[in-house]
Order: C-alpha cells, then structure tokens, then sequence
C-alpha cells in the first residue's frame, strides 16, 4: 500500500515539475516576444523621427543653398558657397538614415562585431555578479546595518 502511495506521489511531483517547466518557458518567450516587440517599436520610432527631421532639415538646406548660390553669385565670390559642403553631408546621412540602407549597414557591422570582435563588447572588471551588487548595496544602504 505504501509502494501505490509514494508512487502516486512521484507521479504527481513530477507532473508539477513538467508544468513549472512548461510553465516558465512560456514566461520566458511571452518576455522575449515583449521585449523584441518594444525595441522594434523604438526603432520605428528613431526611423520616423529621423523622416520627419529630415523634411525641416531639406527645407533648410534648399534654402541655404540658394540663398548660398545667389550669394556666390552676387558678390562673385564662390568661398561663399563653402558651408554647403558640411551641410550636404548632414543631409546624405539623415537621408540614409531614414530613406536609405543605413540601417541595414549598422545592423551588419554590429553582427561582425558580435562574430569577430567580441572581446571588444567585455564589461570592465567583468560581468555584474549578485554577490557585487550586494556589496554596493550595502555599502550605500542607510538602513543595513548587519550582514
């Protein structure tokens, strides 16, 4: 009788074992899901802000180069037309950034950074630890006073 009892209750125990497995997966991709979710809306986000500052900043530039052009022109002094240079190159790169492959190239050189480089991406004195951040804890902490 007491051979049925234990082992019913193993078979129970490690029912709930494979539930809390179970159980925490699917928190763990439900979590992955959310997280993937939030930074593609943040990108989405980074993108827009880039169009729409984009569009106040080809206003600018379309106007700083003619009146730049007309400037040169007047005065018969093409030096004035220098400040479209540094201009047009802000403007190639908010252009890529929000309408062209800049993006796609940063995504690239991050995964050979990631593949090749990764000693570059090491955290100074290593990886945080619980038993280190306890100790700055501590060590800030008003209200502890015992260990």
């Amino acid at each position: 009788m007491g051979f049925v009892f234990s082992k019913s209750m193993n078979d129970s125990l490690r029912a709930q074992q494979e539930f809390m497995v179970m159980n925490s997966r699917l928190q763990l991709e439900r979590q992955l899901l959310m997280q993937n979710q939030m930074r593609e809306r943040q990108t989405a986000m980074q993108i827009a802000w880039t169009r729409e500052f984009l569009k106040y900043f080809g206003t600018f530039f379309g106007l700083a180069a003619v009146g730049l052009t007309a400037g040169a022109i007047k005065k018969k002094n093409p030096g004035v037309l220098v400040p479209i240079v540094p201009l047009s190159f802000i403007f190639a790169y908010q252009y890529d950034m929000g309408y062209g492959t800049l993006l796609q190239r940063i995504k690239g050189e991050a995964e050979n950074i990631l593949d090749t480089e990764s000693t570059l991406l090491e955290l100074p004195k290593g990886p945080l630890t619980y038993e280190d951040l306890e100790k700055i804890r501590r060590s800030q902490s008003k209200f502890f006073t015992g260990k």
